[in-house]
């Protein structure tokens, strides 16, 4: 992987890069030492190289299971208890398995919304599948989640029996307590632990993100082999030059103190569309606090140059862009030659798909630099699970490092129990009689 700021430092004075130097450095020995805001949830930082092959094992172990069982399996899960698998599965998968016949089970994702449609229809969809379930959640308790558990564990019950249940139902949950603990344990389901000191945006590479990766039938140990590897290269002994997280996170404060308040994460790979919403969880959910931080937002290239082009080109300039670039794509196409050339495209005759896709990179870029837009450029050489893996920990690093320059805790989330205070008043949950009340009053009834 490799990244490239020259095009925004362009927009900045000479040595601005270098003057973070210090809080960088700071940032990273408190990351190190385990001294900064939310030091009880570092158990991300040295993950990777913590792996063993051993436990990379009992998870494929358990997803041969599942894979062997299933025609389908529906991961239960919302915010981190999902999307990174997400991002990961999408990444590598072909855009149009859902198409073919396939020795895969499909893997599904549920518990993120409280849409009685879209539950209703994967119920739908579900009657008479063999389907299991890996239900992501350390509590048991987040709304969304449990609704969709209680539905689908009943389903699975009643089509496959008890028995069969017990056997293609996974929880990946907390150690000891919490009601997916208990209902797990009860039920005697196989379960995979969440630690306690990874919180749920940097759980990809724990068991939240790994079975389902395996189940969907990816390679984990080279997942983990590239993160691993990202681990030492942006390791605090590393040279601040030579530092990929610690020079994006640097550009980016840098940047923001600049009055660029808006980081638009680009793709010109759909499979990467997933990837930029795992992204803007991590950062959105670890720097907006204290009202502060930089508002993440993504786009698909060259999908979006035809909606959002105009406004990221010509608009308000309180943006930056990183590009996520991909070198080299896994397929071969090339333009076939037209002896009538309506379009008048045998210009391109001959020419791979992902050569224009390239130019249609660089001249964006070379536009929207023109237009006074800073661009950071991420290189990875293509889409597999080693580059995928890499650019996972290069991004919590880099948010770690970031947050903490930024003087906020990137480890909480305060601000998300708000909705569901407000949500539990209004549905007059128990112990929120006070609440609702008042509540109740605010909106008039």
């Amino acid at each position: 992987m490799k990244l490239q700021i020259n095009n925004a430092t362009s927009f900045l004075a000479s040595g601005t890069i270098e003057q973070y130097k210090p809080q960088v450095r700071a940032a990273q020995q408190a990351l190190e030492e385990g001294t900064c805001a939310g030091n009880d949830f570092l158990g991300w930082l040295h993950l990777p190289s913590s792996i063993t092959p051993e436990f990379i094992d009992e998870i494929n172990r358990t997803a041969n299971i599942l894979r062997q069982e299933c025609d389908a399996i529906v991961v239960a899960g919302i915010g981190g208890s999902y999307l990174g698998a997400k991002a990961v599965i999408s990444a590598l998968d072909d855009n149009f398995t859902w198409l073919k016949p396939s020795d895969s089970p499909r893997i599904l994702f549920a518990g993120n919304n409280i849409s009685e449609d879209y539950i209703t229809e994967l119920i739908d969809y579900l009657r008479g599948v063999r389907f299991g379930i890996i239900n992501i959640s350390k509590s048991g308790t987040t709304t969304e989640t449990a609704i969709t558990f209680r539905l689908l564990k009943k389903l699975c019950e009643d089509q496959r029996g008890k028995q069969t249940a017990q056997k293609v139902i996974v929880a990946v949950t907390d150690a000891h307590r919490g009601a997916a603990r208990q209902c797990a344990d009860k039920e005697g389901y196989k379960t995979f632990v969440i630690p306690d000191n990874v919180g749920g945006r940097f759980s990809v590479l724990t068991p939240v993100g790994l079975l389902p990766i395996a189940c969907a039938g990816y390679d984990i140990a080279q997942l983990v082999k590239g993160a691993a590897d990202m681990e030492h290269q942006c390791d605090i002994n590393q040279q601040f030059a030579e530092n990929p997280a610690a020079i994006y996170a640097a550009t980016r404060n840098a940047l923001y103190a600049e009055g660029k308040k808006i980081e638009i994460l680009v793709n010109y790979q759909p499979k990467l569309h997933f990837m930029s919403e795992w992204w803007k969880q991590l950062y959105g959910e670890s720097e907006g606090k204290n009202h502060k931080g930089i508002f993440p937002a993504s786009v698909d290239f060259s999908t979006d140059l035809h909606s959002m082009g105009q406004w990221i080109q010509d608009g308000e300039r309180t943006i930056f862009e990183t590009v996520i670039s991909v070198d080299k794509a896994n397929s071969s196409l090339t333009v076939p030659a037209d002896s009538e050339n309506l379009d008048g495209l045998n210009f391109l005759a001959g020419k791979h798909i992902d050569e224009v896709n390239h130019k249609a990179e660089q001249g964006t870029r070379l536009a929207h630099i023109d237009g006074g837009v800073p661009n950071l450029q991420i290189t990875i050489p293509c889409l597999d699970a080693y580059n995928i893996g890499q650019l996972i920990y290069f991004f919590e690093k880099a948010c770690g490092i970031s947050g903490l320059v930024l003087g906020v805790n990137p480890f909480n989330q305060p601000g998300v129990e708000d909705y569901k205070r407000n949500m539990f008043a209004l549905l007059r949950k128990p112990g929120y009689e006070k609440e609702s009340e008042e509540i109740m009053k605010r909106i008039g009834e």
